[in-house]
């Protein structure tokens, strides 16, 4: 179990529950007046647009699977996409696990090294 840092009421938490932070800013009225420019996301809103991108990411990666291996099929170029797959799945379930900061930079880094390895690796 993990503690929640520096509280003196501190209550263990559980893995994939959210502590009451996460839990006050998803339930907390939205202004719709409020212009959107200079506000920053909640939890909630970071996790899913981590995971809709992270699921466009990985249907772009198919397409693109799927081209390649239509023009040359090599063993270099279904690794190379296959991993580029699996690390979408991975960005998902580390957003959905709230680790969204994480999720981003290995989305971010991981895309670009697979678009890096098809230019570099791939003839």
């Amino acid at each position: 179990m993990l503690w929640s840092g520096g509280r003196p009421d501190a209550q263990p938490l559980r893995s994939g529950v959210m502590s009451s932070s996460d839990q006050d800013q998803d339930q907390q009225p939205q202004d719709i007046a409020e212009p959107a420019a200079g506000r920053r996301l909640t939890p909630r809103q970071a996790r899913r647009l981590r995971i809709v991108l992270s699921s466009v990411g990985m249907a772009g990666v198919a397409v693109v699977l799927a081209l390649r291996i239509a023009s040359r099929s090599s063993v270099l170029v279904v690794g190379v996409y296959g991993l580029a797959l699996i690390l979408c799945g991975v960005v998902i379930e580390l957003s959905r696990n709230g680790r969204t900061r994480l999720g981003s930079w290995l989305l971010g880094v991981g895309l670009v090294a697979a678009v890096g390895a098809d230019r570099l690796l791939i003839p």
